[in-house]
């Protein structure tokens, strides 16, 4: 029954939930509707958790959350607040009760757990906020008065010193006490009168988020999330999101703008009882060990494609979280994150560790992450621990610290027609991948990793067949454009010269390791490298046959930012026309040594690459790089526009 439920301001949560007589909470909603109803929300900013407490039954029957066609709705984690008294020096303090925060309260709550790289002070999860504008929290109390504005900072992975974003945002502090009388909480406003401009500091963990598990077939349309407490999300934790799934199946999360979450926005991941920071609680066993088991622990609780995953993340707009843009571990399984737009993440540098990124998962199993634009974040894309299935495709990457790491998987899965535009182009400490019609801009970065085994699957499945280490190599470049677009990273230059001395062929590589056993562990795998453009200084393979090497050519790329609308702009030489390629799918691309299986489809059918950027059908001649139309001189695309989709 497709029954209708509305939410608006003048509502009242003791009437039935009529267009004519509202709901005032979302969440008084959720408690009524069931499957194939939807959920209309009014205009409005509504402060609570919402809680989805039924679950829908399938893709046609549904339960929708959706905000009200034309108006604007906004929930937050947050909580608006006045009462403001002044201490000296633009300082300003406010005492709350500690039945304000109840069982939860982010100013006493750390940012805490595995993979967390402790740099400073330990950092909160609560923040201020003065006008939208989010506050960095101060090491002491002293501080406070003696605010330093920052305009440079040192990017923990790659050493470069890059500019802060906003430099004098980071003179705006704020600090907490609290004790048992309550929550004291100081900042400095400078020549703000908190009390005459619009304060708010975040309360709740989540803003829309499922307490119990198992709550299938949501979706959730259409709203503005913002400024929620959300928690440090390894994949050994109970992966709590701004927005969030919580172990189920089936969501879609599509057109909302997300931003200002403390950690993650979206989370697709893990949940608690499959270990929740054992290693940073215990201290008894790695992480790898911990996450080793939660592999296992999940497949005890129902972790295959008929019960998790396969949920849709589209057209969403996410900025300026602290780690993440969408995350996810186990649960994010045989999902599509399809033409969103992430940026301004982990760029505050409150805090570090090993988990941040644009997006950032774990056991992306047959995962589809598919034309997005992805900027100005620490990191674009890490896919970490059993890549398998998984597809990037037609992706935009530029102005991040590094656009995509893939880190102790072994494949097989697919990097195609996806422009990578940042300094650091890719960490490749994987093996098992084909990177197919690509533009690499950047410098790229190989290694093997023989410390720790990590899992990999039978095909389209979430059972383990077995595990490796990383050997480095079996790997496929294919139709790619590179460029040295950044010649002062001379220890690890563009271009595929970093697998020099790897073999060339299956053969190759097994009569070499019969002759000499230490080869398996000091000698990469096969890699399969052909017909790929070089410019710029950008150095090729030394096995590679079929290329086209212009030292001197400068492409003059550029990415421009108009509007909604994203252009990128190259020159190319006459000898660009020279190198034809062939069509590469399922029949042309090399099967994985280790795992033994093929690039496929994630239904298991055939791949492939017969589509470039722009979803035009390659014909007989197959070039290198994303686009078919493009031509010796300059070209202006334009490669990503927010209507699309």
């Amino acid at each position: 029954m497709n029954k209708e439920y509305h939410v608006a301001k003048n509502g009242n949560d003791n009437q039935n939930g009529s267009v004519e007589q509202p709901f005032l909470t979302i969440n008084r909603a959720a408690q009524v509707a069931t499957a194939g109803n939807t959920i209309i929300v009014h205009e409005g900013v509504y402060r609570e958790w919402v809680n989805p407490v039924h679950e829908g039954l399938s893709n046609q029957r549904r339960i929708t959350y959706q905000a009200a066609p034309g108006e604007k709705v906004v929930i937050k984690g947050s909580e608006h607040i006045t009462g403001w008294e002044p201490v000296q020096d633009g300082v300003w303090k406010v005492t709350l009760a500690p039945s304000f925060f109840g069982d939860f309260n982010p100013y006493q709550e750390e940012v805490f757990g595995d993979w967390l790289v402790a740099s400073g002070s330990k950092k909160h999860l609560g923040d201020v906020y003065l006008n939208g504008m989010s506050f960095y929290e101060a090491d002491a109390y002293e501080d406070l008065f003696h605010p330093v504005v920052q305009t440079k900072v040192t990017d923990h992975w790659t050493q470069q010193v890059v500019p802060i974003l906003n430099p004098e945002q980071t003179k705006y502090i704020w600090f907490a006490k609290v004790d048992e009388q309550g929550t004291t909480l100081f900042a400095n406003f400078h020549d703000c009168n908190p009390n005459e401009e619009f304060v708010e500091i975040n309360v709740r963990k989540a803003c829309f988020y499922p307490k119990k598990t198992g709550v299938d077939y949501i979706t959730v349309r259409g709203f503005e999330f913002a400024q929620a407490a959300c928690p440090w999300t390894p994949p050994t934790s109970h992966q709590v999101g701004m927005v969030g799934t919580n172990w189920s199946k089936g969501w879609i999360i599509e057109d909302n703008i997300l931003h200002d979450a403390k950690c993650s926005a979206i989370s697709i991941g893990k949940e608690e009882s499959t270990g929740h920071q054992y290693h940073s609680i215990r201290q008894d066993k790695t992480g790898h060990q911990y996450q080793l088991e939660s592999v296992f622990s999940a497949q005890q609780i129902g972790w295959k494609k008929e019960t998790i995953g396969s949920h849709l993340i589209q057209n969403n707009t996410i900025y300026d979280c602290g780690q993440n843009g969408i995350v996810g571990h186990l649960g994010c399984v045989f999902s599509k994150i399809r033409h969103n737009h992430i940026y301004n993440i982990a760029l505050k540098r409150e805090f570090y560790g090993h988990e941040i990124a644009g997006i950032k998962l774990h056991a992306a199993i047959d995962v589809e992450i598919l034309e997005n634009r992805i900027h100005d974040c620490s990191l674009g894309t890490w896919l970490d621990w059993q890549t398998q299935g998984t597809r990037v495709s037609k992706n935009v990457y530029y102005q991040n610290s590094r656009d995509l790491f893939v880190e102790v998987s072994h494949g097989p899965y697919v990097v195609d027609h996806n422009i990578f535009a940042s300094p650091v182009e890719m960490d490749n400490f994987a093996q098992g991948g084909a990177y197919v019609h690509n533009l690499f801009c950047g410098y790229m970065n190989i290694q093997n990793v023989l410390d720790r085994a990590t899992p990999y699957h039978y095909p389209h499945s979430t059972e383990v067949a077995g595990y490796a280490f990383v050997y480095s190599g079996d790997d496929r470049y294919m139709n790619n454009i590179f460029i040295q677009q950044h010649p002062e990273n001379t220890a690890h230059p563009s271009g595929t010269a970093g697998y020099n001395g790897f073999p060339s062929s299956l053969k190759e590589y097994l009569n070499a390791v019969r002759q000499d056993r230490s080869g398996i562990w000091n000698s990469g795998q096969a890699v399969y490298i052909e017909n790929n453009a070089y410019f710029n200084g950008a150095t090729a393979f030394d096995q590679e046959k079929n290329k086209l090497v212009l030292d001197s050519f400068q492409p003059n790329l550029r990415i421009e930012e108009k509007e909604t609308s994203v252009f990128l702009s190259i020159d190319l030489p006459e000898e660009y026309n020279q190198l034809k390629g062939y069509k590469i799918s399922t029949a042309t691309l090399p099967p994985t040594r280790l795992v033994g299986a093929e690039f496929e489809q994630p239904d298991g059918s055939d791949l492939s690459l017969d589509t470039d950027f722009f979803d035009d059908t390659w014909g007989d001649t197959v070039g290198a790089g994303p686009f078919q139309f493009i031509q010796p001189g300059t070209n202006v695309l334009k490669i990503w526009d927010r209507k699309k989709g």
